[in-house]
C-alpha cells in the first residue's frame, strides 16, 4: 500500500474528502516525527509504540578490503507492535 492508497482508504472509511484525509495523515506523521525528534516515545494503545533506539559507535569491516572502519553512533526510529496489531495480523502466541 502506498501513501496515496492510504489517503484514499482513510477518505473512504471516514467519509471525508481526499484532501482532508491527506491533511490528517500528514498531521499524524508530523506528530510521530516531532515526538521522536525530541527523544520521546509515542504509544498508540492496541496498535504499537514508536520510540528512538540508540546504536553505539562500533568498529566494522569493509567487506571488499577487510580494512577496519569506524561506524558512528546513531539514533534510529523503532516501532514495536502492540497486542491488538499482533493478534490482527495472526501473530498470536500459543501457550505451552
Amino acid at each position: 500500500m502506498t501513501k496515496t492508497d492510504l489517503v484514499t482508504f482513510i477518505a473512504e472509511e471516514a467519509g471525508i474528502k481526499k484532501t482532508e484525509a491527506e491533511k490528517a495523515l500528514g498531521a499524524v506523521l508530523l506528530a510521530v516525527e516531532k515526538t521522536l525528534k525530541k527523544g520521546e516515545k509515542l504509544a498508540l494503545t492496541g496498535f504499537g509504540t514508536f520510540s528512538v533506539s540508540e546504536r553505539k559507535a562500533r568498529t566494522g569491516r569493509n567487506p571488499q578490503t577487510g580494512a577496519a572502519i569506524k561506524i558512528a553512533a546513531a539514533k534510529l526510529p523503532k516501532f514495536t507492535a502492540g497486542k491488538g496489531l499482533k493478534e490482527a495480523v495472526g501473530g498470536k502466541k500459543k501457550k505451552k
